[in-house]
């Protein structure tokens, strides 16, 4: 184990001239995440982390949410970029329909899963260690790239053009992470947490990469209910290009409007329009009919990852993907 002046000396490296060295502070107990910031070192396991700064979210139009408990760090070891997660508690009930889910953060769920998923190329890497006071730490490999859905939404193509030209490939890469996600539900586990800006696109080799299984959710229906309406709604805006929304299309004055009824609508967010061969009419029915078992007028939703799967592989013959 280095030495704090060994720390101070490799610490120094990434930190300004300007910065009093004699104000490093180490932390071996991360329970009181607030108290970790800029400049200081977190020692998991002997190896010391420097932090950078505190993670951002942005999502659904709020920019820039610190996470005060997700760090950017440097390993002073390796030199590497790192996300370190520290332990953060939350909970809050989530419906689909009437369906109500439990929503709960664990780390331990979270370094269950990083462990069953080292070296899956669909999934963040990392491990988890706990510190001093027993807390799960998880050590994350840093994705060179950004959310999906921000890939998606700085296409500059209009729909036609986007669904023949680039979509096919776009559907082949999320079915991959759809895969995955049965692998998880195989080995009884959830993500808990699907949603569009929780697949990164990795630059190095444009894969599509999970992240942040954290949340843990309790419904005594089917256990993976909440991961495969998560997957649902990503394939919606996937084939969309975006979300259709009905106060866009009435903005737009859309001819296709009158034909919408209630039962065309998505069965979580009821301003999204789920029906989406109505606007589109090029869309394969094989499509459509996937996406209709997450509407309004759903008269049965899938049970398993499997199901959904099969029925997009269908669906992937017939786009040529």
């Amino acid at each position: 184990m280095l030495t704090i002046e060994e720390i101070r000396q490799k610490a120094a490296r990434w930190l300004p001239p300007s910065w009093d060295s004699g104000r490093l502070k180490v932390h071996t107990d991360t329970t009181d995440y607030f108290g970790v910031e800029y400049g200081d070192v977190v020692i998991l396991n002997g190896n010391p982390y420097l932090v950078r700064q505190n993670a951002k979210e942005g999502r659904f139009g709020v920019d820039d949410e610190v996470k005060f408990w997700v760090k950017r760090a440097i390993d002073l070891q390796t030199g590497d970029a790192k996300i370190i997660k520290l332990v953060f508690y939350e909970s809050f009930f989530s419906h689909i329909g009437d369906i109500e889910f439990e929503c709960f953060r664990s780390p331990r769920k979270e370094a269950r899963i990083l462990k069953l998923v080292a070296g899956h190329d669909n999934f963040m890497q990392g491990f988890s260690v706990e510190d001093e006071k027993g807390n799960v730490v998880r050590v994350l490999d840093v994705i060179q790239g950004g959310p999906l859905s921000k890939s998606i939404e700085s296409l500059d193509l209009d729909h036609p053009t986007y669904f023949k030209e680039r979509f096919p490939e776009i559907f082949d890469r999320f079915l991959a992470c759809v895969r995955a996600i049965e692998f998880l539900h195989e080995h009884g586990e959830k993500h808990g947490d699907i949603r569009r800006d929780h697949i990164f696109v990795d630059r190095e080799d444009n894969r599509y990469r999970w992240i942040d299984f954290d949340f843990n959710y309790r419904h005594r229906e089917n256990i993976y209910g909440y991961d495969l309406f998560g997957l649902g709604n990503i394939l919606m805006f996937l084939a969309g290009k975006g979300d259709v929304l009905l106060f866009d299309l009435k903005n737009q004055g859309s001819p296709h409007l009158d034909a919408l009824e209630e039962d065309d609508l998505n069965i979580v967010f009821h301003n999204r329009v789920a029906n989406l061969k109505k606007i589109f009419p090029y869309i394969p029915e094989s499509l459509n009919r996937v996406m209709m078992h997450f509407s309004k007028g759903a008269n049965w939703y899938y049970e398993h990852t499997a199901q959904f799967r099969h029925d997009l592989e269908s669906v992937r013959n017939e786009l040529g993907a």
